[in-house]
């Protein structure tokens, strides 16, 4: 029920489940958290699901058997956050309940224009994501973030656009080409300096608390490593001090 395509560091994840409109199980959970933990290799991260519906969120049996509060949902939130590369949602329709985690975890969310965002955890009595109100905030702010999680408002998708939910809007025959054409520069660049663009530029101050550690690893393993013959030591010890007091042992 979960589909993976690998086509030149581009993977695209399918929900395929559109009988249930989606809903997730704990073995199709446990999947996805898998794939996005084992995607080291992998440029673009796509997320996707088959039919009319992104996912609606937990199997209602399977989330009253425990679903609803199982490790696998910040698993791969997690996973999804620290991959080395870009990651999209590609809403094909509604969003709704525990699958607005890995929604919120991506990069960039592009939706169909009849897609809705709906997280109705007053509604279920069950509890939202620890990262995902965090993660709601950052992107619409605190009393939209209340709008969606206690007044259990649909967002419409023209309505995720104007908060920022929504990154773009394309038509159902657009949408993967369109995600697609996002992807592309990423997909091409190369490796280290995607690296430094994600964690430094970007992650960094939307994530901070997933990425000063693995920022500063990849400073120290990967990056200055590469440039060492160019800028010399001193100068790497200087780079890393100029970020507070995150840098200034990692040399000595």
């Amino acid at each position: 029920m979960i589909r993976l395509d690998k086509t030149d560091g581009l993977w695209t994840v399918t929900i395929d489940r559109p009988d249930k409109a989606n809903s997730l199980t704990e073995e199709m959970l446990t999947e996805l958290a898998d794939i996005a933990e084992s995607a080291t290799e992998a440029r673009a991260l796509i997320l996707t699901g088959e039919g009319k519906v992104f996912s609606a969120g937990a199997d209602l049996e399977a989330a009253k058997a425990g679903l609803a509060t199982s490790s696998a949902w910040e698993r791969l939130s997690s996973a999804i956050t620290g991959m080395r590369g870009i990651t999209i949602a590609a809403l094909n329709g509604t969003v709704a309940g525990g699958a607005m985690g890995m929604v919120l975890a991506c990069d960039l969310r592009v939706a169909v224009p009849t897609a809705k965002a709906f997280y109705p955890v007053m509604k279920l009595g069950f509890l939202p994501q620890p990262s995902d109100p965090g993660r709601l905030i950052r992107l619409v702010g605190p009393s939209r973030a209340k709008m969606i999680l206690m007044a259990g408002q649909k967002i419409d998708a023209e309505t995720a656009l104007a908060w920022g939910l929504f990154d773009r809007i394309a038509e159902p025959g657009a949408l993967m080409s369109t995600v697609h054409e996002l992807a592309a520069d990423t997909v091409g660049a190369d490796p280290v300096h995607l690296m430094y663009v994600l964690e430094q530029a970007i992650r960094r101050e939307q994530f901070p608390e997933d990425t000063e550690r693995r920022y500063l690893a990849f400073i120290k393993e990967d990056l200055m490593p590469r440039y060492a013959e160019y800028i010399g030591k001193e100068i790497q010890k200087a780079y890393l001090e100029s970020y507070d007091d995150y840098g200034q042992n990692l040399f000595d």
